[in-house]
């Protein structure tokens, strides 16, 4: 029943996105800064999330990014991005998803992510692996970081602190490495686990950001940590996805250890 709420609910917030795409009523306010906005879309995506999963678990524990914390009393917790990609579903770029993550006691067991204008449908269940509208996927097998294809995001704040997103987005590209800026976390983090990019890192993430990605690409084959290389948790800022075999060179780059 958690894999079918979690397909439910994913599929209703989704059916929203398509409800007030490219209406040009479409409703949007700031919240932190001046592009950090959230769309009255986000707000009606998280409803129907929400209903659904409270409809089957009325007794679990939410972390949404607009309702913020639903706390009770449970081993399990849902974590909720209506939309990431706001700033693209605002502007009518089709790049944009629903990402949910269920965690059982402190540990990610299922995700989902689902881009409806592309017709993709992630889903990942620990230990079972990833698949894209039904099919399994995997990370790539590039073994050369100079020659990979890299994603990253940048922060709505502290963009300019020292070995900051602008530093080391600019040790990349000034080797030739490419390094695109998708605008959706979860979307990055699924298309590492399908192999069309190699790699991923952000300075700066929220949970609900990465929940479901995150377990995409290790269900994937792929290797997920901080900046240091240790474990990744969701609920610290810094992540570094990547197909495994350019990891370590990755880690070197962004920390700037790369011996020329």
């Amino acid at each position: 029943m958690l894999k079918e709420t979690l397909i439910s609910a994913t599929e209703a917030g989704a059916r929203v996105l398509q409800f007030y795409f490219n209406n040009k009523d479409l409703k949007i306010s700031n919240k932190s800064s001046l592009n950090d906005l959230v769309t009255e879309a986000d707000h009606a995506a998280e409803k129907a999330i929400l209903d659904t999963i409270k409809e089957q678990f009325p007794d679990h524990y939410i972390l949404s990014e607009e309702a913020g914390e639903i706390v009770m009393d449970s081993q399990y917790k849902w974590i909720v991005d209506p939309i990431d990609g706001t700033i693209n579903y605002a502007h009518g770029i089709p790049i944009c998803c629903v990402s949910i993550g269920l965690e059982h006691n402190g540990k990610m067991i299922l995700g989902a992510v689902f881009n409806p204008f592309l017709k993709e449908f992630y889903l990942a269940e620990r230990g079972l692996g990833a698949t894209l509208n039904g099919d399994p996927i995997s990370v790539s097998s590039q073994t050369d970081v100079r020659k990979a294809c890299l994603v990253t995001g940048f922060p709505y704040t502290y963009i300019n602190q020292p070995n900051g997103p602008l530093e080391v987005f600019a040790r990349f590209i000034r080797q030739g490495v490419p390094v695109r800026r998708l605008g959706s976390a979860a979307i990055d983090l699924c298309w590492v686990a399908a192999g069309r990019l190699d790699g991923f890192y952000e300075h700066k993430l929220q949970a609900w950001d990465s929940a479901a990605g995150f377990l995409m690409v290790e269900e994937a084959g792929g290797k997920i940590t901080d900046f240091k290389g240790d474990y990744y948790s969701p609920y610290q800022p810094h992540i570094v996805a990547s197909n495994g075999k350019i990891h370590d060179d990755m880690l070197k780059w962004i920390n700037d250890n790369v011996q020329n």
